[in-house]
């Protein structure tokens, strides 16, 4: 018995490898700096972050229309000692991948295929070939592949159709394996929201023609709207060490029949049997949350970090940021034992250099806090914890001056639509922020020398979710400052962040 998701938070487009007794998970990292974090386990259900791949500013090339990165998904592979990952920044550059040795150090600078498209795979056949296969051509929805060459990047073949979908005319995320006397093309069809789904087919050769598997799709959740998941496809196929096959695949969690997505598309897990050549998919793992099938020897491992109290030169894993950051942006040295923001005149503002670090929202139902000392010179200054999804749909508790004393105010950012609460008088000094996660709504709340923890407004949490947003990512709760013209002259300095699951 295992619980999904086996990856909480905003963690999309799973591609799955296994080297020896060692399984790693690559996820997508859209807007968000760094890029693709890395899982490890060694049980196909704990896991741990050991890394990024994508940690550099030479590892973004990004054209001169766009100011940041959008990173698609990825396809992690191993082969003869080298950990491969391919992926897509459709700002710039194109379809790329970088490689190590080391999954959990530094990957190498990007090696560019070409531009069209996004979601490119690969597979290392058993005669040494290795096969390139994405979306494209163009912007078609036709699956195109070719062979190349490892080494330089170069196409060794002209990029030839293989598939125009299985069940649909919307396939993407291609995947092909070779599998027995079989080549399999697994694909994602139908979009990324409620119709999405697992496809497969088969054939003697790489290059098809493909049967589509009689039991189409193989991966899917349209029986009903009640399950506890949505969403479900794009999957990566891994055999385990013990023969066993598995599957990975990207879904979203929802608490009611009607309730959208507000955490975002995370990872999933369900066993495979084979069946006439064809895998079988677990139903229970595509409909609830506890799979009670057996599983591989646990391994647990320690649980993750639910409190940063800054007390080391490097930033932990956890840390996500709206773009790559700039020296100078944020820094755990300045004061020790803190994590100082010095803002920018961006306030949450995607693509820009905004000072904000967040973690990514894993449950429903949480609290959040953090202990900020931050009494701004400027009235135009601000600093706080934001609930943040894209840079026009927010919450934020914010602590500024205004008519010459400090004050705590609730931004909600919603589209067009911006709102703030009345100004709070609160004396200087440092202040304890929080943040409180319900099912369906975002509590916010400060607490001062005082000590009274005091209520100052309430949010809908259903107004910042993907559906209503139109994104593909997830909701991000992190420390933030800025408002000035230039950099803020009052750093923000926050002595620790927190945040753990609270039981409903």
């Amino acid at each position: 018995m295992y619980t999904n998701p086996i990856l909480k938070g905003l963690n999309p487009d799973p591609s799955i490898c296994r080297a020896g007794t060692d399984y790693y998970i690559a996820t997508s990292t859209m807007y968000l700096y760094p890029g693709i974090p890395i899982y490890h386990s060694r049980d196909l259900v704990h896991w741990t972050l050991i890394g990024h791949a994508l940690t550099r500013s030479e590892q973004f090339l990004i054209n001169q229309n766009s100011s940041t990165p959008m990173i698609f998904a990825p396809t992690l592979r191993f082969h003869e000692g080298t950990f491969y990952l391919i992926t897509t920044n459709v700002h710039g550059g194109g379809n790329f991948y970088v490689t190590t040795s080391d999954p959990a150090g530094e990957w190498s600078n990007p090696i560019f295929v070409d531009a069209e498209v996004f979601d490119p795979s690969l597979m290392f056949d058993t005669d040494g070939k290795v096969y390139y296969t994405r979306r494209g051509p163009g912007h078609s929805k036709d699956i195109v592949q070719s062979e190349i060459d490892i080494a330089s990047g170069n196409l060794k073949t002209p990029l030839a159709g293989i598939s125009q979908g299985l069940v649909s005319d919307d396939a993407e995320a291609p995947h092909l394996y070779h599998i027995g006397d079989w080549y399999y093309l697994l694909l994602a069809e139908g979009g990324s929201r409620f119709l999405h789904m697992g496809t497969i087919a088969r054939s003697r050769s790489p290059w098809g023609p493909f049967e589509p598997c009689p039991r189409n799709p193989v991966l899917a959740q349209h029986h009903a709207w009640w399950h506890d998941v949505k969403s479900i496809g794009h999957g990566d196929l891994v055999e385990a060490h013990d023969g066993s096959w598995w599957m990975v695949y990207l879904g979203t969690r929802h608490t009611s029949y009607d309730s959208l997505s507000l955490i975002g598309r995370e990872t999933f897990l369900s066993p495979v049997t084979w069946v006439d050549d064809w895998p079988v998919l677990n139903l229970s793992a595509q409909r609830s949350l506890v799979v009670d099938v057996p599983t591989l020897p646990q391994l647990p491992v320690p649980a993750g970090r639910t409190r940063d109290d800054f007390n080391t030169v490097h930033l932990d894993l956890r840390w996500t940021f709206l773009t790559i950051p700039e020296p100078g942006l944020y820094s755990l040295t300045e004061r020790p034992g803190y994590m100082r923001l010095w803002g920018t005149s961006s306030v949450l503002t995607e693509g820009t250099q905004s000072a904000f670090a967040g973690w990514r929202q894993e449950d429903f139902t949480f609290e959040c806090s953090s202990c900020l000392e931050f009494n701004p010179d400027l009235e135009n200054e601000q600093a706080g914890i934001a609930v943040f999804h894209r840079h026009d749909f927010y919450y934020a508790i914010s602590v500024s001056r205004q008519g010459g004393g400090r004050v705590v105010q609730l931004i909600k950012q919603i589209g067009d639509i911006h709102h703030t609460n009345s100004p709070i008088p609160v004396e200087d000094g440092p202040i304890l922020l929080t943040v409180v996660g319900k099912v369906d709504t975002y509590e916010f709340y400060y607490k001062t020398n005082d000590g009274l923890r005091t209520f100052v407004g309430s949010a809908l949490a259903q107004l910042i979710s993907s559906e209503v947003v139109g994104s593909w990512s997830g909701v991000l709760i992190g420390m933030f400052s800025g408002g000035s013209n230039a950099k803020n002259t009052t750093p923000a300095d926050f002595d620790w962040f927190e945040m753990h699951k609270v039981n409903s």
